[in-house]
């Protein structure tokens, strides 16, 4: 076994120090972007026990009329990265045509998406139980041009 040099140690160490400081200033005052320095609050949270619990969607309406779910398998767009940018989509609802792209890349011979709507369940709990009850809010809606 070869014994490491100064040279070697001291880089490991800085290397270590550098990663310590990272991960103390992220737990303070990170963010979950900052993961893995920073903290990540799905985890590490709960909502009250009487708090409705949310279930964010996507759906669209096609020409015809019919909603559809678009979720992963539809889109390419998994659910995480839209409720991670929903505030953008909220600023700027136009935003949504480029799930309605990545749809109609996927479904070519389906008929064209003229509404895409983030959906957000809002399931009722009571003392940490769900209720069976539940309400449907639009939080953004996008229409194509005519």
């Amino acid at each position: 076994m070869e014994t490491l040099t100064t040279r070697g140690r001291v880089t490991r160490l800085g290397a270590t120090a550098l990663g310590l400081v990272l991960l103390l200033v992220g737990t303070f005052w990170g963010s979950d972007d900052d993961f893995p320095f920073g903290p990540f609050r799905m985890y590490s949270t709960s909502n009250p026990p009487n708090a409705p619990a949310p279930d964010t969607r996507v759906e669209g309406v096609r020409s015809t009329g019919e909603v559809v779910d678009l979720d992963q398998d539809a889109t390419g767009i998994r659910r995480a990265e839209i409720e991670g940018q929903q505030s953008r989509y909220a600023a700027d609802p136009a935003l949504l045509a480029e799930i309605a792209d990545a749809y109609a890349e996927r479904h070519p011979d389906a008929a064209a998406l003229v509404e895409i709507r983030i959906v957000i369940r809002w399931h009722g709990i009571r003392a940490g139980r769900p209720t069976g009850r539940h309400t449907d809010e639009t939080v953004v809606r996008w229409q194509a041009p005519r």
